[in-house]
């Protein structure tokens, strides 16, 4: 019980600090205790996960692109660091959004290592 407790602080803490896209993805990392994999990130990205969206239906099929929200219709951003460098800088709005983003693809909350594994894939592209 205690190291749980003691591996959740430090996520946290290092959430709190993170300001860059690997910052986060390491904090990622470390609270998954496994490396991240850019190929599965690009594969979950690209999935369907048995609802009604997915990662795609707003963002499109390249993250380097903008995209638009698939039922409002709202303009989104690039989601790749490389084409919006506001993206991943924030932890608190990263955490936001993955939260309802990842129940609106999945039905639950992304775990630490699907999370990892799609922003490093994101921080692949050019």
């Amino acid at each position: 019980m205690l190291p749980k407790f003691f591996a959740g602080l430090l996520f946290f803490s290092l959430n709190a600090l993170a300001a860059t896209p690997a910052e986060l993805l390491a904090s990622y990392t470390a609270q998954s205790g496994q490396a991240a994999n850019a190929a599965k990130g690009e594969t979950f990205f690209k999935a369907s996960h048995g609802q009604e969206w997915q990662c795609t239906s707003c963002h499109g099929q390249s993250p380097k692109g903008g995209g638009r929200h698939a039922s409002t219709d709202k303009a989104i951003e690039p989601l790749a660091p490389a084409a919006n460098t506001k993206r991943f800088t924030d932890s608190a709005k990263v955490e936001k959004w993955f939260r309802r983003n990842c129940k609106d693809v999945l039905a639950r909350e992304c775990t630490a290592a699907e999370k990892a594994d799609v922003l490093a894939w994101l921080i692949t592209l050019r």
